[in-house]
């Protein structure tokens, strides 16, 4: 079985058990829904269910069935939230789980010529930004646009993309 991250556990909440949760996911409404099931990453037979979850500044109030105490939620301090693969939500066509994109090959939209690999995906802003490591080791960073990234082959791995004057500095 494989799982997903969805948040990670800051600090706890009040004193019924309630945790602060910062989330990795899109989709908050879903994965914090009233009865949904949660796991913790390093301990996966820990099985939580939601309570109630409600939106707090930038991140979530989350409490579970299970817990029903501060001592409880501070067990869980730190600990990653992972969903079950089985748990994904259907995205829209053109839309991509960064898992799915990982590891997948950066290559030339004309020359077919490999650039590396996609190693890591940031999102600081208004797109992701991607990090492609070659085989020698260097890396840069591509912008996730439709300027730069022109198609994207899953079953393939592969991903084409059109590298804009000054995004790869080659010196």
């Amino acid at each position: 079985m494989l799982y997903y991250d969805v948040a990670r556990i800051l600090t706890t909440h009040g004193l019924q058990g309630e945790v602060k949760v910062d989330v990795i996911t899109d989709f908050p409404d879903q994965r914090f829904a009233k009865g949904a099931t949660l796991f913790c990453k390093d301990h996966l037979e820990q099985k939580l269910t939601v309570r109630n979850a409600r939106p707090f500044q930038k991140f979530w109030l989350v409490q579970f069935d299970e817990i029903e105490s501060v001592e409880q939620a501070k067990t869980l301090l730190q600990e990653v939230l992972v969903v079950e693969d089985i748990d994904q939500q259907n995205l829209p066509q053109g839309t991509y789980y960064y898992h799915e994109l990982l590891g997948a090959e950066i290559l030339d939209e004309a020359t077919h010529v490999s650039y590396g690999t996609l190693q890591d995906i940031e999102a600081p802003g208004a797109n992701d930004i991607w990090q492609v490591v070659s085989k020698d080791g260097t890396s840069f960073w591509l912008p996730n646009i439709s300027t730069v990234v022109k198609r994207i082959d899953l079953d393939d791995h592969k991903i084409y993309v059109h590298l804009l004057e000054g995004l790869r500095d080659e010196n």
